[in-house]
């Protein structure tokens, strides 16, 4: 049964599916702070991310604060995933790239966000996990020019979310749906419910 909405909730709702980014997507990789996790997922919403993958193998996932959170995550679906194999799996159609500081590492606005993207966002203190890296395809770093080296994890979603947006809008991929009809019903209906 669905819900009553007002004709305002329902276009933004229809305004807001229409410009899901489907082949775009984040690995949060043993994120720890639940406050990373939800400025993540805040982000991921508001660049279009349709799901964000949870690859947890060590690190429990954090118990996010309903008022923090909740407006965000339950726009951005989330898959778990507790081994390498289903991650990859899930992704064989992507491009994989990892956020590092190592010398194979290029500058994250030299990669086509246009392509199926998926990148993988480490954990606090010990980055991306070493087993992750036989199925990425290429490593991206965001110059800095200060005395610090690293960004926090949410704010260097958000700088690398911001590019691939700024790619696909330049292209006008956020006027082409990437749902199947059957696909944008079936959300429509879960979104107008939520």
């Amino acid at each position: 049964m669905d819900k009553e909405i007002t004709s305002e909730r329902k276009s933004k709702i229809e305004r807001v599916l229409s410009a899901r980014q489907k082949d775009l997507t984040l690995i949060l990789a043993n994120i720890h702070d639940a406050h990373n996790v939800s400025a993540i997922y805040r982000s991921a919403d508001a660049f279009g991310v349709n799901e964000v993958h949870l690859y947890y193998t060590d690190t429990p996932f954090p118990s996010l604060g309903k008022k923090s959170s909740a407006s965000a995550r339950k726009w951005v679906d989330s898959v778990r995933h507790s081994d390498i194999v289903s991650l990859k799996k899930s992704l064989k159609n992507y491009k994989i790239l990892a956020t590092s500081c190592s010398s194979q590492a290029k500058p994250f606005t030299s990669y086509d966000f246009r392509e199926p993207t998926a990148i993988i966002m480490g954990n606090e203190h010990s980055g991306v996990p070493c087993e992750l890296s036989s199925i990425v395809d290429g490593e991206l770093y965001i110059p800095m020019y200060g005395m610090i080296q690293s960004f926090n994890v949410s704010v260097a979603s958000a700088i690398i979310l911001a590019e691939a947006s700024k790619q696909r809008n330049t292209s006008g991929m956020y006027n082409n749906p990437t749902f199947s009809s059957s696909e944008y019903i079936d959300k429509l209906k879960s979104w107008i419910n939520k």
